[in-house]
């Protein structure tokens, strides 16, 4: 079949990848024609992704129309500040009855929408009930290196979330289904916030205790927050929330690990952002999860202190110590 991917950046180029070695005629749209060119000369995106070699099934274009045109599916994967305005210039080219699989993990700034909230908002009405969510535990560079993966697939039709399930899975990339959307989404997003705390407990050299302590109570306020937003908080103890979480909180590749790494270290946001050639989504989510908290009146301190640090430019010395001086209180409160 014809799969279009719309997102030539490093998650983007591993799902295309996964897709086009099981034979499926691939095009990846991508933002840069000269990444598009790149691609389509040297079957390789050597700023993304580099050393993954791509197959010859895989092309890539600057025209959202040839992504998407004749495809039985298409996957979005374009940072959570671009969805969009990307997704709304693409609607009128997406095939009537298509399913749409959103692999993009964050909350949008404003609107404090999820990601597949975007896509329904900015895409015709019939498209809505073909939309499915990616989460899980997945690093680009190892799913393009073929290393054992598993992911699951939320969708509200059980039925089309078994469709994509079927198309994406692979022998070293394992899809399990979920009908809990929110749960699936709030789990991918907000990991990337309890991420950069717990790379910045690390940079401080705070110990392991401490980043243990860092991802339990972290996934204590992403259940929270999720199931106000009418999660099943068993979702977050799957691949989309502690798997998930783990990965991003103790794994080398995580961005936003490396974010928190650098601020406990010391360094300034501005210019860990300048080294970066990749998006990390735990920056802007920070801002979203901070205001959405609010919003639903659902304590997140954790959360908190992270967008303290990334917008109020507060050291992570002083965010350590308001957290340890809470009021002290039962572990486990009811939702």
């Amino acid at each position: 079949m014809k799969i279009g991917v719309i997102g030539g950046g490093s998650w983007g180029t591993a799902l295309a990848k996964l897709v086009a070695d099981q034979g499926h005629k691939t095009t990846i749209w991508c933002h840069s024609p000269n990444r598009a060119a790149e691609i389509n000369e040297y079957h390789e995106n050597k700023t993304y992704l580099p050393g993954a070699k791509l197959p010859e099934t895989l092309s890539a274009t600057n025209e959202l129309a040839q992504a998407c045109a004749d495809a039985s599916l298409i996957i979005s994967v374009v940072p959570s500040h671009t969805l969009r305005k990307v997704m709304g210039a693409a609607a009128q080219y997406i095939p009537f009855g298509v399913p749409i699989l959103s692999a993009t993990k964050g909350i949008e700034n404003d609107s404090l929408m999820t990601m597949s909230e975007v896509i329904e908002d900015v895409l015709p009405v019939h498209c809505h009930p073909y939309i499915a969510y990616l989460g899980g535990p997945s690093f680009a560079k190892e799913v393009a290196a073929r290393l054992p993966t598993a992911v699951v697939v939320a969708a509200h039709s059980e039925k089309l979330a078994r469709n994509v399930q079927e198309i994406i899975s692979a022998d070293f990339f394992r899809v399990y289904t979920s009908i809990d959307v929110v749960g699936v989404e709030f789990g991918g997003a907000l990991k990337n916030v309890i991420a950069i705390a717990a790379g910045a407990a690390d940079g401080m050299g705070l110990g392991t205790n401490s980043r243990a302590g860092m991802v339990t109570r972290g996934l204590a306020e992403i259940s929270r927050l999720a199931v106000r937003r009418g999660a099943n908080p068993l979702t977050l103890s799957g691949l989309s929330g502690m798997g998930d979480l783990v990965l991003t909180c103790y794994g080398a590749l995580s961005r936003n690990r490396t974010v928190g790494y650098k601020l406990g270290t010391g360094m300034k946001l501005a210019d860990i952002l300048a080294e970066m050639k990749m998006v990390a989504e735990g920056v802007k989510t920070a801002k979203s999860a901070h205001d959405l908290a609010k919003k639903l009146n659902c304590e997140t301190p954790i959360t908190d202190q992270v967008y303290e640090v990334l917008y109020h430019d507060k050291s992570a010395v002083e965010a350590v110590t308001d957290l340890m001086s809470r009021d002290l209180k039962r572990e486990r409160e009811p939702y």
